[in-house]
């Protein structure tokens, strides 16, 4: 039976799906362990992201796993990453003497060395013709030139985001998805986008997955500025802290105290109170 994972390739974490020839070969493979395998590109390595069963299940185009990274394989790894810096340098030289208008962001061979992939930002569209020439002629390989955002940009260097934890993207975050300052104004965080925006220039990816957490905490709750009971009587809501699900009530005298969202929850359905607080 032809069995079913899930794989990462290179630094932008390309995923793809391989198969295993035997069931064997697919209980023997864990998670985060490192393959060579056959793609459309030639033999690369790739990174055991998920096992997904039997692959008759899937209509999906399949790659082959060959084996696990042996110890031989580890010493050409290294060498792979020797070469990829010595040739970022030409990389570096060809795009100065082809005046392009595009930032590097990573250059990376296949496993076999039969190509190899560049990676860049650039707001224009760029002819390559000329320059790829070029470089094939000094480097004797196929060269593939890829465009990325600056999401990607961030997820391939990587970095310390402002909460002083590796970047989600290269951490452990799979898509990138749509965020958008409603999602902030939901969450009550500065509308400022300086302040929001990640090492990408982008708005933090964490606003978008954080932000079911504060809808579903506000579900039901009555908006800021309503007058609510409290387990010690009226007061306007000013706050809530949907982390700690907890509010924060103004007595209305300078007064302010907290309250956890059940102690005013427990209340909600046996008092009518407008806000006038009458």
């Amino acid at each position: 039976m032809s069995t079913l994972i899930k794989i990462m390739l290179r630094k932008i974490k390309e995923k793809i799906y391989a198969s295993c020839a035997t069931d064997a070969e697919y209980f023997n493979l864990q998670l985060r362990d490192e393959v060579i395998l056959e793609t459309e590109h030639g033999i690369e390595v790739g990174v055991v992201y998920e096992k997904l069963g039997n692959a008759k299940k899937y209509k999906i185009p399949l790659h082959k796993i060959l084996r696990k990274v042996t110890i031989e394989d580890k010493k050409r790894i290294i060498e792979n990453d020797e070469k990829n810096s010595k040739v970022w340098d030409i990389v570096i030289r060809k795009i100065k003497v082809h005046n392009l208008n595009m930032k590097l962001t990573c250059v990376q061979y296949t496993f076999d060395r039969s190509k190899l992939f560049i990676y860049y930002t650039s707001e224009i569209r760029i002819d390559f013709r000329e320059f790829v020439k070029d470089l094939g002629r000094v480097l004797k390989t196929r060269i593939q030139m890829v465009q990325i955002g600056v999401r990607d940009e961030a997820k391939i260097l990587g970095g310390i985001g402002i909460c002083g934890q590796v970047l989600c993207c290269q951490n452990f975050l799979e898509d990138f998805n749509s965020v958008t300052m409603d999602m902030a104004k939901e969450q009550d965080l500065s509308l400022n986008t300086t302040k929001l925006s990640g090492l990408c220039g982008r708005l933090m990816c964490c606003i978008y997955y954080e932000n079911e957490t504060y809808k579903s905490t506000k579900e039901g709750l009555p908006k800021l500025g309503t007058v609510i009971m409290t387990p010690e009587g009226k007061a306007r809501l000013v706050a809530i802290d949907c982390i700690k699900n907890i509010v924060t009530v103004d007595f209305s005298t300078e007064e302010f105290k907290m309250f956890t969202i059940k102690q005013i929850t427990k209340y909600m359905n046996t008092i009518n109170i407008n806000d006038d607080g009458n």
